[in-house]
């Protein structure tokens, strides 16, 4: 792989690790309670592997016509840019209906580290695939952003998990 998307690539796995340890001796129960019309952590971390798995499957598709796609530039970096604060901001964002609708439930976390882990052998699989003439190929498109290069959608999906780790630490306080 190359040595940039091994970084990227490491740095996401370490903030699943992060996540993971901390709800490690969660119940079932704990897990998934929730005030209404608010999501439980479970719901919280089903919404970010279902948003991975949908961009592993884009992303797998993609590839297979890499070679088309144009190269990211500078507005790409801005938007990536702008990406990363607005994901830092405590701010809400609705989810797209594509993530709502195929988000499942988990009842433990054996269950959720389960998909996470095979949905991130599926990233790695798929990233292992990358030479270093395509890091730069319009080959991801963020819901919000357009279309990002390999590293950029990393990227995105590193401050996605960010955006809700204070969600999962407040649940976590609150239990």
């Amino acid at each position: 792989m190359n040595s940039n998307l091994q970084q990227l690539f490491d740095s996401l796995e370490s903030q699943r690790a992060s996540v993971l340890n901390e709800i490690k001796s969660l119940s079932a129960e704990k897990l998934n309670k929730h005030e209404p019309g608010k999501w439980s952590i479970s719901q919280i971390i089903a919404h970010i592997i279902t948003a991975e798995q949908l961009s592993n499957k884009y992303l797998a598709k993609k590839f297979q016509a890499i070679e088309t796609f144009e190269r990211t530039g500078l507005w790409e970096e801005l938007k990536s840019i702008t990406l990363t604060i607005a994901q830092r901001l405590p701010l809400k964002f609705r989810a797209p209906n594509v993530v709502l609708e195929n988000t499942p439930a988990f009842d433990n976390v054996e269950q959720l580290e389960k998909a996470w882990t095979y949905t991130r052998e599926e990233l790695k699989e798929l990233l292992n695939l990358f030479t270093d003439d395509q890091l730069n190929r319009k080959v991801y498109k963020h819901p919000v952003a357009g279309k990002l290069n390999i590293q950029q959608a990393l990227k995105s999906l590193k401050e996605h998990l960010r955006h809700h780790q204070p969600q999962i630490k407040k649940l976590l306080k609150e239990n």
